[in-house]
């Protein structure tokens, strides 16, 4: 008979202080890894975008002289822009970038939601749609912008097929829906695959079981679809919000911002390129960088944080 007492295992507490699981070993190589794998994509980040972040801000604080550097004047641009000869123009700008960012938004979820539930569908054929689907996203903005302002240009198919002679382009409604139109065609595709993309994760079984409860199309959508898609949702919303919020070929090309149709983007290039002032052209652009970054934060803060709230109950139950 063994006198020998049955092995005890040591619990994480109890296990001698110079001793490590090697497991916890292992995790810390893979850390370690993926550390350095990181690197080279984060230097290069700060190169490309960093230090033009970090040089506009800096030449934001300086004068624009006609020749000769520039005289360092604090926060004058900043004070132009915002509250003095400037501000109208840039308050305009700022409405009208708002303006067109609701609306296509709201319209590019709409259409893309449709979509995105009509390809995922059996139907024959449906891997010809999806790949169709994809050809206005393929199209470059400016391609899109040239080709959208021949057609409803004042002699335009728009005009021969609706019989009038509207001159899109020559006021300020007609320029806006033209040119909401034209940014609406072109990305709307954009969200109905992301938004696909969520819809393909659902399990059928969680139809099957919703049906054989009596649930309804509506109420199958609304209890399954629509909470199960939101994260993929809110991806697509957040892509196009801050697209749009920087939008400039679109306008440029239709209008060149006139009818009030300019965008905070062009103001910027205007201020900077066209008026040959660097100084107050940087404190436009960031200006505008800090608002498309508060969005952006505001936005993951309180939509994304309910997202992840919502999964980690699911979990939990």
């Amino acid at each position: 008979m063994s006198s020998e007492a049955p092995a005890v295992e040591r619990t994480p507490e109890q296990r001698p202080a110079g001793k490590r699981p090697a497991r916890s070993q292992g995790a810390r190589s893979e850390g370690r890894l993926a550390f350095w794998l990181i690197v080279p994509t984060m230097v290069t980040l700060l190169l490309v975008v960093g230090y033009p972040i970090v040089k506009a801000v800096y030449r934001s604080f300086y004068s624009d002289p006609i020749g000769g550097s520039g005289e360092f004047i604090g926060i004058d641009n900043y004070k132009d822009a915002l509250t003095g000869a400037g501000s109208e123009e840039l308050w305009a700008a700022f409405r009208v970038t708002v303006f067109f960012t609701v609306v296509t938004v709201i319209l590019e979820l709409v259409i893309g939601f449709a979509m995105a539930l009509i390809m995922n569908r059996a139907f024959r054929g449906r891997g010809l749609v999806r790949t169709s689907v994809l050809v206005p996203w393929a199209i470059p903005t400016a391609v899109t912008a040239v080709l959208w302002k021949w057609t409803f240009d004042a002699k335009g198919i728009v005009n021969h097929i609706t019989g009038n002679e509207t001159l899109w382009t020559g006021s300020e409604w007609p320029a806006k829906f033209a040119i909401i139109f034209a940014d609406t065609w072109k990305t709307a595709p954009f969200i109905a695959l992301l938004i696909l993309a969520g819809l393909q994760i659902i399990p059928d079984e969680l139809y099957e079981a919703a049906k054989v409860d009596g649930a309804g199309a509506w109420k199958r959508f609304t209890t399954i679809t629509l909470p199960l898609v939101k994260p993929a949702l809110l991806v697509a919303v957040l892509f196009r919000m801050l697209d749009v919020l920087r939008m400039y070929d679109l306008p440029a090309i239709f209008t060149n911002g006139a009818n009030n149709t300019t965008t905070l983007s062009i103001l910027v290039v205007r201020a900077a390129i066209g008026d040959l002032r660097a100084g107050y052209g940087s404190a436009l652009s960031t200006l505008t960088f800090l608002f498309i970054f508060l969005c952006a934060y505001l936005f993951v803060k309180l939509l994304g944080a309910n997202v992840v709230e919502t999964q980690q109950k699911g979990v939990r139950r």
